[in-house]
């Protein structure tokens, strides 16, 4: 959305529309301005995908109520198989954490094949949201950055992996 300029909201309603004091000429003139700011030019090459077919059409689902469903490609898969040749990209994640999963082991295994699979993409940044506090020693990796965040009541951390800059000319 926010790299299609799509106001967020935009496709939905909202409980002031129906006071009286609002004009519904004012509600859809500034719709309307928002629709028209829209870029539906811009090339995306955006992937979601998770292990479980359940969480991809749960995925599918709200890109498609936000009207984005057209600019993600959605893929059930494992993290073991993520591979790409592209350049530069970035991978945002919120892997099942302790709290999630329940199975400390199945956790440190999968912190693990994260950190090897994503290892070789030195080009691409990474962002792992996560409550587990051993994250760095099981993914293999010191982050760059750590913020601290709470999902409702769960502190949780996002861990901030940048990626080497590569020169535009490098690129082409």
């Amino acid at each position: 959305m926010i790299a299609r300029k799509m106001a967020p909201g935009l496709r939905r309603s909202f409980a002031f529309e129906e006071w009286n004091w609002i004009s519904d000429r004012l509600i859809q003139e500034v719709r309307t301005e928002a629709a028209k700011k829209v870029d539906r030019e811009l090339e995306l090459d955006i992937m979601g995908c998770d292990i479980d077919a359940r969480m991809v059409e749960i995925a599918k689902a709200n890109a498609q109520a936000a009207g984005v469903a057209g600019d993600i490609t959605f893929k059930q898969m494992r993290v073991q198989d993520l591979r790409s040749d592209k350049i530069n990209g970035v991978i945002i994640s919120n892997p099942p954490y302790g709290e999630r999963l329940s199975d400390d082991a199945g956790v440190t295994k999968l912190y693990a094949e994260m950190g090897q699979v994503f290892a070789p993409l030195k080009t691409w940044s990474k962002f792992i949201l996560t409550s587990d506090e051993a994250f760095e020693t099981k993914y293999g990796s010191q982050a760059d950055k750590k913020r601290k965040l709470y999902n409702g009541t769960l502190k949780v951390d996002l861990y901030q992996y940048f990626g080497q800059r590569v020169k535009r000319q490098e690129v082409k």
